[in-house]
């Protein structure tokens, strides 16, 4: 039998051996992991509502209604009222004609990238997209041409020169790893003038941008017909699963024609209705992303105090960028022996390592202090 021994090893020399550390109880601004309660900076929890006790009563409704899981996908009989109502409060928070629910945002990118698309379709694709929009642009039988990131000149100069072929520019919003937020306003202008379709990937600007609603209410933008968004459920929405909203015209062709969407058993209701109502907090209580954005605000100040290199960030996102592998497992180690949770991130998830940080609006003053004064230590101490 082939061993995988020597690929381990050499993943170990290079300081990208991982290992997986489980919590021992519910995700939130304090975790426990190994008995040790930890200030954790690494959720994508913007908002606090994984925890929310208004959702998990709501959680707690449908599984007495409707059971534990979806039986199968939603073409048969997996679907439930709860999913129509999800899929039209997602269309009205987003200002969308219609919105078709998949089970993760992996499985939306995919299997709406693959759908869309044709052989002789171009995609133009940011060269910092998520892992889940590059598969899915390998996927598809179309040409994938790469523009330099947030590059528009980069990105108008190659719609010049393919005025006739079908075209889908494709982007995230926000960058999951850096934390900056692509121009979706001037994206759009070139996606009209060249007639191109715009997919955005929305998942860490759902809850977080434009009082939740994302990039575009951010940029003062509306929807448009030759617009997509995905959003994830799984973010600031606190649940699990992923949307894909737009024209009426184009959910009902991946409705049919998806095979992400087709092929994959529905998303259990109890899940469903826990989106449904973090969506109504979100739309009820504006408050939670100005607390979100104060952290976040106070957070940076604090790091760039201390002369701390945060990269392009421009969100809850925000990434310490570190010289070299061993160093950010060093210092994601000095964080946790200190009691703070925010591991080291490397290759193949990003081409420079760091410690990717998270701010939630569940994050106190005390939390961010501490965070702060941790960082001072390994700094005083030669770990930054």
């Amino acid at each position: 039998m082939y061993s995988f021994r020597e690929r381990l090893e050499s993943l170990k020399k290079r300081g990208l051996l991982r290992k997986i550390r489980d919590r021992e109880g519910p995700q939130g601004r304090v975790i426990t992991i190994k008995g040790r309660s930890l200030i954790n900076f690494s959720s994508n929890d913007y908002l606090g509502l994984c925890n929310h006790p208004s959702i998990k009563n709501a959680v707690t409704r449908a599984l007495s209604h409707y059971g534990t899981g979806a039986g199968a996908s939603r073409l048969l009989s997996g679907g439930t009222i709860l999913h129509e109502e999800l899929e039209a409060l997602i269309s009205n928070f987003k200002e969308t004609e219609a919105t078709v629910i998949y089970t993760s945002g992996y499985t939306a990118n995919i299997g709406t990238i693959t759908a869309l698309t044709e052989k002789d379709w171009l995609i133009l694709s940011d060269e910092l997209n998520h892992a889940s929009i590059v598969d899915g642009c390998r996927l598809s039988r179309a040409e994938v041409v790469i523009y330099r990131h947030k590059d528009t000149e980069h990105l108008e100069e190659i719609l010049k020169k393919e005025r006739t072929r079908p075209k889908m520019i494709v982007t995230d919003s926000v960058f999951s790893m850096d934390g900056d937020i692509a121009p979706v306003d001037q994206i759009k202008k070139l996606a009209e003038r060249y007639n191109a379709l715009l997919y955005i990937d929305e998942a860490h600007a759902t809850g977080v941008l434009g009082e939740g609603r994302g990039s575009l209410k951010q940029f003062g933008l509306s929807s448009a017909p030759f617009i997509i968004q995905m959003g994830t459920l799984s973010k600031a929405i606190g649940s699990v699963g992923a949307f894909i909203t737009g024209s009426s015209e184009i959910v009902r062709y991946l409705i049919n024609t998806s095979r992400t969407l087709i092929y994959t058993t529905a998303l259990p209701p109890h899940d469903v209705a826990a989106a449904s109502e973090a969506i109504r907090i979100i739309m009820d209580e504006p408050e939670r992303i100005k607390r979100l954005w104060e952290n976040r605000e106070k957070t940076v100040t604090g790091l760039h105090s201390l002369g701390i290199d945060t990269g392009e960030s421009e969100t809850p996102i925000i990434p310490i960028m570190v010289k070299d592998n061993e160093t950010a497992l060093r210092l994601a180690e000095h964080l946790i022996e200190n009691g703070i949770y925010a591991p080291a991130i490397r290759y193949p998830t990003v081409r420079s390592p760091r410690i990717r940080l998270t701010v939630t609006a569940s994050h106190t003053e005390d939390d961010i202090h501490r965070l702060v004064t941790v960082l001072k230590e390994a700094r005083d101490c030669g770990l930054l």
